[in-house]
């Protein structure tokens, strides 16, 4: 084999490994639901408030714990919450167990943004289930 087409391999290998074809699949995924929250109204979302909503359960929950949760610091996480706040998001209550804390919880607003992404998400699995089959699709995830 010659040097061009030895390094040809060698950067499919380096470009076609398991590692970088999943993360190129996250970013895929998270993409489509995206432009689908967007198409469903929610135009101010934006990927880094994933962290919030995919860690912030249904209940209240402490910024320290959030944090933690989505492994960023807190300085990231408040940075974050404060603007799904503005937006209307999220809404800050004092912990009631410790004045100092802050309890965040979903506003109402928050609530429908998780039911409208539940449907995104659906129809993002569908495309994919499409593609590569559904017994495919259910043994990756």
């Amino acid at each position: 084999m010659n040097e061009p087409e030895q390094q040809s391999q060698l950067a499919y290998k380096l470009s076609n490994n398991l590692s970088r074809l999943l993360l190129e699949f996250g970013k895929d995924y998270e993409r489509r639901i995206l432009e689908l929250v967007h198409a469903a109204g929610h135009h101010q979302i934006r990927p880094s408030h994933s962290a919030v909503f995919s860690n912030i359960g249904l209940g209240a929950v402490r910024v320290t714990e959030l944090a933690e949760r989505a492994h960023i610091t807190q300085q990231a996480m408040g940075k974050i919450l404060k603007e799904l706040e503005r937006i209307g998001y999220v809404a800050r209550d004092i912990d009631s167990n410790d004045k100092r804390a802050k309890k965040i919880r979903l506003t109402e607003r928050g609530m429908q943004l998780v039911e409208d992404s539940m449907v995104c998400v659906a129809k993002v699995r569908a495309q994919y289930a499409e593609k590569v089959g559904e017994t495919a699709l259910s043994e990756l995830e």
